[in-house]
C-alpha cells in the first residue's frame, strides 16, 4: 500500500537567544517594537509537514510520495531526500519562489519568535492527488497536512473523488477555515489527527464534540502531549500512553512522527492500540534530538524499543 503525503516541505533556519525575551521588550513600548536579539549559532533543518511526515515513514519501512511545491533553493533538500531514498517525483519546483522556511528564534525560558515565509507552498493547489493517483497506481492511502489553503481545500475534494481514504490533518493550518468548511473536510476524511489545543477549536468551530465529529469517521485521533493521546474508533475511546524520552530535547515535529505511526499502521492493517502506541514512540524518540529529521532508528532498534516501552514484540 502506498501514501501520498500532501503538505509543507520547508527549510527551518533555528536560531538561540542567549537571554530572555521579556528583559528586551517593554511592555509599555509593544506599539513601537523596534529590538534586534543576537544569536551566535543557527541550524538550518529540513522540515516541512509531508517532508517530516514522509522521513518517518521511510525509518519505519512504509511507503509514501511527497505532493509538495517547492522554489528556487530546493537542492540541498533535494540531495537529502536522494540520500534517505525518499522520491521526488511528485514534488513541483516553482522556480519564482523560495522553498517555505521558518526563521525560529528561542531564549533561555524556551518561548519561540517565529516567522514564516510561505514562499512557493502557496502553489501546493497546481499538484493534483488524482493525476498523482493515475501515475502511481497503488495508492489507497493519503493524508493532507498543513499547506496552502487552496491547496488543502483542493486535495481533500480530490482524494474523496478519487476514493482514496485519507488523514484530515489541519495542524496549524486550521485557523484559515471556518465552520461550513471544515465540516466539509469531515465529511470527506476517513480519519482526522489533531492535537488536544487543535481538537478544542476543531469542535468550537464546528458546533459539535469531539465525541460527535468521531460518529463521522473511522477514527479520530487526539494528541496530548505527556498525557499520552486519544484515538476515538469503533464506539470506543483507545487510550494510548505516551513513551517516557530518555531526554526532552526539541518537540518541533514530534507531531509529523506520530501521523507518520498512523500511516504505517494504517498501511500495514494494524489495530489502533498497536497503531497508537507505534505513532507514540516515534514521536519520543524525535523528541530525543534536535531538528525534525535529526534522528534515526533501524527496524530491529524499533522493535528492540517498541517491546521496552510495551513489554510485548511488534
Amino acid at each position: 500500500m502506498t501514501a501520498l503525503i500532501c503538505g509543507s516541505v520547508a527549510y527551518d533556519m533555528v536560531m538561540v537567544f542567549e537571554g530572555r525575551f521579556g528583559e528586551h521588550i517593554l511592555p509599555d513600548r509593544i506599539h513601537m517594537l523596534n529590538v534586534c536579539f543576537m544569536a551566535p549559532s543557527m541550524r538550518r533543518n529540513f522540515g516541512g509537514c509531508a517532508g517530516n511526515i514522509a522521513y518517518n515513514l521511510k525509518l519505519l519501512g512504509g511507503d509514501g510520495y511527497i505532493v509538495a511545491t517547492v522554489g528556487h533553493d530546493f537542492a540541498p533538500y533535494a540531495a537529502w531526500l536522494e540520500r534517505w531514498a525518499l522520491p521526488a517525483t511528485f514534488i513541483r519546483a516553482i522556480p519564482e519562489e523560495f522553498t517555505a522556511q521558518a526563521y525560529i528564534t528561542t531564549d533561555l525560558d524556551n518561548n519561540q519568535i517565529t516567522v514564516f515565509h510561505a514562499g512557493a507552498m502557496n502553489s501546493s493547489h497546481l499538484n493534483r492527488v488524482t493525476d498523482v493517483v493515475a501515475a502511481v497506481g497503488n495508492v489507497q492511502l493519503g493524508i493532507v497536512s498543513p499547506e496552502g489553503r487552496q491547496g488543502m481545500l483542493e486535495h481533500a475534494e480530490q482524494f474523496a473523488a478519487a476514493g482514496v481514504p485519507f488523514i484530515f490533518d489541519p495542524g496549524q493550518g486550521l485557523p484559515m477555515f471556518g465552520g461550513e468548511e471544515l465540516r466539509a473536510f469531515i465529511a470527506r476524511a476517513a480519519y482526522v489527527a489533531v492535537n488536544d489545543y487543535e481538537g478544542s477549536l476543531l469542535a468550537e468551530r464546528c458546533g459539535c464534540s469531539l465525541e460527535q465529529i468521531a460518529t463521522q469517521l473511522r477514527a479520530l485521533i487526539v494528541t496530548r502531549g505527556e498525557a499520552g493521546s486519544w484515538i476515538f474508533a469503533d464506539g470506543k475511546r483507545h487510550e494510548i500512553p505516551v513513551v517516557k524520552a530518555a531526554r526532552v530535547v526539541d518537540p518541533t515535529g514530534c507531531g509529523d512522527a506520530y501521523r507518520a505511526g498512523l500511516l504505517f499502521g494504517l498501511e500495514n492493517g494494524l489495530d489502533w492500540q498497536t497503531t497508537g502506541r507505534i505513532a507514540a514512540l516515534v514521536a519520543s524518540i524525535k523528541i530525543e534530538q534536535h531538528g525534525t529529521q535529526s534522528h534515526h532508528f533501524s527496524a530491529d532498534e524499533f522493535r528492540d524499543r517498541f517491546r521496552l516501552a510495551y513489554g510485548y514484540s511488534l
